[in-house]
């Protein structure tokens, strides 16, 4: 592992990866803790604040282009700025459990799903975490790895939400 692919990086890039590993990180924390305390508010205001640069930044990325400078994964950020909105408004609203949804949402759809594409062979984390890649992992077409990361994430908000029923079905029968 090396972080010399990251730190060599234009910085609008540095940016946005240190704020979505920031927001990975506190997600993790924010999800398996309490709710509804005033530590639980804070951490969530920086959260979002940490998602708000993540994706905001990720619109003076182009590194992939699929249509212009446009990639499937601004489709991600433009998503995801839509969900933060819509969970800030449910809040507001007092809108509890639709709020948690949308959270949840966002922290699965853009954190995880986001996260399998930067480590696609040839991108900037792949080759930190990995190191360079070989020529021939670049050939796997792009639909493969979307179908990939769509699994992985479906599949991980599956497990999750049969490890939170499991839990709290122990809780009420404690």
């Amino acid at each position: 592992m090396s972080l010399a692919p990251l730190t060599s990086a234009s910085a609008v890039i540095q940016v946005h990866a240190w704020a979505a590993i920031f927001a990975l990180a506190l997600g993790v924390v924010v999800l398996a803790r309490r709710k509804g305390t005033p530590s639980h508010r804070w951490s969530g205001r920086i959260w979002a604040a940490a998602m708000l640069v993540a994706v905001l930044s990720s619109f003076f990325i182009h590194e992939l282009r699929t249509w212009g400078q446009w990639s499937p994964i601004h489709i991600l950020s433009v998503i995801t700025l839509v969900l933060l909105v819509r969970a800030y408004v449910a809040i507001r609203q007092r809108k509890v459990q639709l709020h948690a949804e949308l959270m949840k949402a966002t922290f699965y759809n853009a954190l995880l799903l986001a996260t399998f594409f930067t480590f696609l062979p040839g991108r900037i984390m792949h080759d930190v975490v990995f190191g360079p890649s070989p020529e021939a992992a670049g050939a796997v077409p792009m639909w493969v790895w979307i179908v990939g990361g769509v699994v992985v994430v479906m599949g991980g908000r599956h497990l999750a939400a049969k490890w939170h029923r499991k839990t709290r079905a122990a809780a009420g029968a404690g």
